[in-house]
């Protein structure tokens, strides 16, 4: 009995040993398992002995078997026999070229739909979700003596930073290879896991900027790079892969209106209650168009920054106000990416001008969001810090233009005695600018003036404002120039338009003396009276009399608090802050 258990226990072992041996790379890889199959061709017109045409299948595995997601794979394939792509199911060439193309001296194969590869801890094993496999078709070209039965690539390797990968491994016609997490090998990726930002003449973003179930809103910029190129009547394109159709735009429009597409198609089964009359745009590559100067303060489809300049993106080194275009857009999705965090970013980006049509974009990769663009940050340049503090100034500044205001900020800096940093600080620029003053504070009320400043070309028709004051909002009694009121349902925020027939903010205009006195912009002013017997213990001049909210024609804006050495007559001697929105 004892001699039969000996013998039960040594198959066994026997058994695990040999099945560990004999276990595939595809397996036993701990990183991720990479492979290259070819699995057939033929030869294809016209006849060449010394240069003959072969139609070539292959199919390209990349399986991740780590710890961590793989984002925004890409795999570099070096082919060797003069390839033509032709076709590539779930890839896309990474340098944005259309197939077919020829990469007969290698390529990089980057995800189109799934670019990200999950790994089977938080997948519980889905293969699904952990790997993607890419059939490929094409061409090559070789002699027919048959020295070229097995045509596989002279290398293969994973393309992400951050892995070292070892020389593939041949078995027949295939290549594998195992690439694991270096800690040593060059890598850019952030804390958050997202992929490095790329360079090249024109970058082009797209933020998710709001979410819901069934649709989002995605801003798209466009910036300029290139210290002497400009775009002219930029045109840009891209291919939806999941269903997604627009149905609302700003700062920019759809080259064709034509929702046909979703009515007679699955987004108008899914969405029967829609008013498809109302969306704009249902095709599958839609082309986007820049929208011209005088839609720029639209309030239907205008009021973004760096919108609406007719398609011209001019060089950093000529303007950086002008070398970034942007505009916003409403998709709405298909099932079954109906939640809030699914998304999946349009391919095949395609953008080209008058005279410049020449641009070739790769593949789109997660990178950190970008920062939604406010006061200060539209004037990007090596002569000015977006991100040191704000200089004093003096309060009769606000009525400056802000070109004009950096001699200001000198000559009150050095009448002050105070430090001046290099670069300066950038000026904010704003196109609306909301001052909010404190002008005093007694024992059961106080008062604050707002004023609304218009440094823009256009005049403003209807204005709505509102603020918001957490502490103070309560309080509120009266705006004596504006009609005021407390929002219904809300107890901090203030709503505010012009009394009728005063309800016009009017554009930047000429000063008395053309010759000598800078611009005046349009403005708006109220005063707005508080009690404070509905909120006791407020410390108005210790900031609870500030907006903590501002908002202009329905839309928010950054709040951005400069303070100035000029006291107000509060009774605390505080100082004077101006609340600044961009528009």
């Amino acid at each position: 009995m004892a001699n039969r258990n000996l013998l039960l226990i040594f198959v066994i072992v026997s058994f695990f040993v040999h099945s560990s041996l004999s276990q595939p790379l595809k397996t036993t890889c701990n990183g991720v398992f990479l492979s290259y199959n070819y699995t057939g061709g033929y030869p294809i017109p016209p006849t060449d002995p010394t240069n003959q045409p072969y139609r070539f299948e292959s199919t390209v595995t990349v399986l991740n078997n780590g710890r961590d997601e793989l984002k925004s794979w890409s795999v570099f394939i070096g082919f060797q026999n003069n390839e033509v792509l032709v076709s590539a199911t779930n890839a896309l060439l990474a340098d944005g070229r259309s197939l077919p193309a020829f990469v007969g001296n290698g390529t990089v194969l980057v995800g189109s739909s799934n670019t990200g590869l999950k790994s089977a801890i938080e997948t519980a094993g889905d293969l699904t979700q952990m790997e993607v496999i890419i059939q490929l078709v094409g061409t090559r070209f070789g002699n027919r003596n048959g020295t070229l039965d097995a045509p596989l690539p002279l290398n293969l390797t994973l393309a992400n930073d951050g892995y070292s990968c070892p020389s593939p491994t041949r078995q027949g016609n295939e290549l594998q290879l195992c690439c694991t997490r270096d800690l040593n090998a060059p890598s850019n990726i952030t804390l958050e896991n997202f992929q490095p930002r790329k360079d090249g003449d024109l970058i082009i973003m797209y933020d998710i900027i709001r979410t819901y179930e069934t649709d989002y809103w995605a801003q798209v910029s466009i910036s300029n790079h290139n210290p002497l190129g400009r775009l002219d009547n930029w045109k840009l394109s891209w291919d939806w892969t999941r269903g997604e159709f627009i149905y609302a735009m700003k700062g920019a429009y759809p080259s064709v209106v034509d929702t046909t597409g979703c009515v007679f198609g699955p987004q108008g089964q899914h969405y029967k209650e829609m008013d498809f009359s109302q969306a704009l745009n249902c095709e599958r590559s839609p082309t986007i168009v820049d929208l011209p100067p005088t839609r720029a303060n639209d309030t239907q489809i205008g009021l973004i920054p760096f919108c609406c300049r007719n398609g011209t993106i001019l060089p950093p080194n000529m303007d950086p106000s002008k070398s970034v275009s942007a505009f916003q857009m409403q998709v709405f999705k298909m099932p079954p990416d109906l939640n809030r965090t699914e998304f999946f970013p349009p391919l095949n980006w395609k953008i080209n001008g008058t005279f410049s049509s020449n641009f070739q974009c790769g593949p789109p990769v997660q990178v950190s969001p970008s920062h939604t663009c406010a006061c200060g940050c539209n004037n990007p340049s090596q002569t000015c810090n977006a991100n040191e503090p704000a200089l004093l100034l003096p309060s009769e500044s606000l009525l400056v233009p802000f070109e004009n205001r950096t001699a200001e900020a000198l000559k009150w800096a050095e009448l002050k005695r105070r430090d001046v940093r290099n670069p300066l600080p950038c000026g904010n620029n704003c196109g609306v600018s909301i001052n909010w003053h404190l002008l005093s504070d007694y024992r059961d009320g106080w008062t604050a003036r707002i004023t609304l400043f218009n440094w823009g070309d256009t005049d403003f028709a209807n204005w709505v404002a509102a603020v918001q004051l957490d502490k103070a909002g309560p309080g509120f009694e009266k705006a004596y120039s504006f009609n005021g009121s407390v929002l219904p349902n809300s107890s901090n925020i203030i709503f505010m338009q012009g009394l009728p027939d005063f309800n016009y903010l009017v554009a930047e205009m000429d000063g008395a003396n053309p010759r000598k006195d800078p611009r005046v912009p349009g403005t708006q002013q109220s005063v707005l009276s508080f009690t404070k017997k509905k909120t006791p213990g407020i410390d108005v001049a210790d900031g609870d009399g500030f907006p903590m909210r501002v908002f202009f024609n329905g839309e928010e804006r950054s709040v951005h608090s400069l303070q100035y050495v000029q006291p107000t007559t509060v009774a605390r001697q505080s100082q004077l802050i101006v609340l600044s929105a961009l528009y």
